[in-house]
């Protein structure tokens, strides 16, 4: 069962030695962010851990970062789930959400600061990249409300900090949260908008993911829990949060106003441009008693934003293409976690039913998703597992004859940092997918069959040989021995 609120996923972290307390009072200007670096940069994945920061120069708030995607191995822990489990738990929550349920009073209400008191230097804010970003960002979720329809969308936008009371919020063209706040302001009217900071993490899970227009992330977030939920209303605008954040930042766009948001150091791993974004007054802070800041930590891949949005984005494919488009033999999509749900490298798992249909399942996952290379497999290849992929490829695909090149391919500015931008337009990019399904007969594997290969595992055993678990791709392999 996932976690209840993000203090609980926390205490659970901690338990199985995956949170790092430091204790030393640090520099929220540089020193989080650095050291967060360090281990994103220098760690394997299974060695990652998320960093609780328990004093920080100038605020009375501990922060936390890296603890949600410190690796696969923290995101099925706040999922509740086995690594093997995650893509089930996904499609069940994408294709029966729940909706969230309104209560009366929830503790990310138990302090409630208004007018000046409603002060960002209270906050551990990061500089995320020290000596380069312009300012301290805040990196969390986002909610924004439809002025028509009421629905609410959760993103991820970057904000920048200009004063105790004024943020400046990366909402650009073509983004959800962009269309629903413009619902408010192109008719004069101030937007409501709130940053959700340490919520119960399958609310962090699902705001990650790339869903269709209009879809409401809270209802996947109530899927990927097995309950609804539970919201709460703002104080000072029209909005509903959940009740178990540690924080929440409440806030109105006002129409009209735009200034220059950036540098800021983006995913991909270069400094993001400067552009006009909207202008934001802050209405109000609420806050649980004793309450800790979140906030992810990106810029260099591979980070926690780009694990949090592989993990997410991955399952979202594999719903479209089975459940959407009817490709049931599609069994498993995996992105890897460089540049998460955007311009990455997704592998489909798949059983081709005729010659060109892994090239056509290929090709559809181009066009669906914002993903720059795909790879299809069958679904006898581990896709998580490198070794056995790069076997599929060099096994199964021949570059002339399965190699699929899509051009001109529009790429929103400066998100693809291949591609060139002159005077603020960007040029056209391409995708590229690759059949490494089988094509041909190649002929019996190279391996003995099960029995024989069992009564072998004996003797390893009596004979006191290192002990192992057998890597799926060799349970694969042997399965077609």
């Amino acid at each position: 069962m996932p976690h209840r609120d993000m203090r609980d996923f926390l205490a659970v972290l901690e338990q199985k030695g995956k949170l790092h307390r430091i204790r030393k009072t640090v520099d929220r200007l540089w020193e989080p962010a650095s050291l967060a670096k360090w281990m994103y940069q220098a760690l394997p994945a299974d060695r990652r851990l998320g960093l609780f920061f328990e004093n920080v120069a100038g605020s009375a708030f501990p922060l936390v970062t890296g603890a949600l995607g410190a690796s696969p191995e923290t995101y099925c822990i706040a999922l509740g789930c086995e690594p093997d489990e995650l893509n089930k738990i996904w499609l069940a929550a994408l294709t029966k959400p729940v909706a969230p349920k309104l209560i009366e009073r929830g503790v990310s209400q138990e302090v409630v600061l208004t007018g000046k008191d409603a002060d960002l230097n209270r906050l551990p804010i990061p500089v995320w990249t020290p000596g380069k970003d312009v300012a301290p960002y805040i990196t969390t979720m986002v909610f924004t409300r439809h002025a028509d329809t009421g629905v609410q969308n959760i993103g991820v936008y970057r904000t920048q900090v200009k004063d105790a009371h004024t943020v400046i919020c990366n909402l650009g063209n073509g983004r959800q949260g962009t269309m629903y706040a413009r619902s408010h302001t192109e008719r004069g009217k101030p937007a409501p908008i709130a940053w959700v900071i340490g919520a119960e993490p399958v609310v962090h899970l699902a705001s990650v993911a790339n869903l269709p227009p209009n879809a409401d992330e809270i209802t996947v977030a109530g899927g990927l829990k097995g309950a609804p939920i539970e919201m709460v209303k703002c104080k000072t605008i029209d909005m509903l949060v959940p009740a178990t954040a540690e924080i929440v930042i409440e806030g109105e766009v006002i129409p009209g106003a735009m200034e220059q948001e950036g540098p800021f150091g983006e995913f991909a791993g270069f400094m993001g441009p400067v552009n006009p974004r909207p202008v934001i007054r802050i209405t109000a802070i609420t806050h649980r008693k004793g309450a800790i800041f979140y906030g992810y930590t990106s810029q260099m891949p591979p980070s926690e934003s780009t694990v949090l949005q592989s993990l997410s984005n991955g399952p979202v494919i594999l719903k479209q293409l089975r459940h959407d488009l009817g490709e049931l033999t599609v069994s498993d999509c995996h992105i890897d976690l460089t540049f998460g749900g955007m311009l990455a490298h997704v592998v489909v798992a798949m059983k081709p039913m005729t010659p060109g249909h892994a090239k056509h399942v290929g090709r559809m996952t181009a066009e669906i998703s914002p993903l720059k290379r795909v790879t299809v497999v069958d679904d006898d290849i581990d896709i998580r597992d490198p070794v056995h992929l790069d076997w599929a490829m060099n096994a199964r695909y021949d570059p002339a004859r399965d190699t699929i090149i899509i051009p001109d391919v529009f790429v929103p500015q400066s998100m693809d940092p291949s591609v060139r931008v002159r005077g603020g337009v960007s040029d056209l990019g391409s995708k590229i997918v690759i059949d490494a399904t089988q094509s041909i007969d190649s002929g019996d594997l190279s391996l003995p069959k099960w029995d024989v290969m069992n009564r072998a595992l004996e003797t390893w055993k009596s004979e006191g040989l290192p002990e192992f678990t057998i890597p799926k791709r060799v349970r694969y392999r042997l399965d077609r021995a």
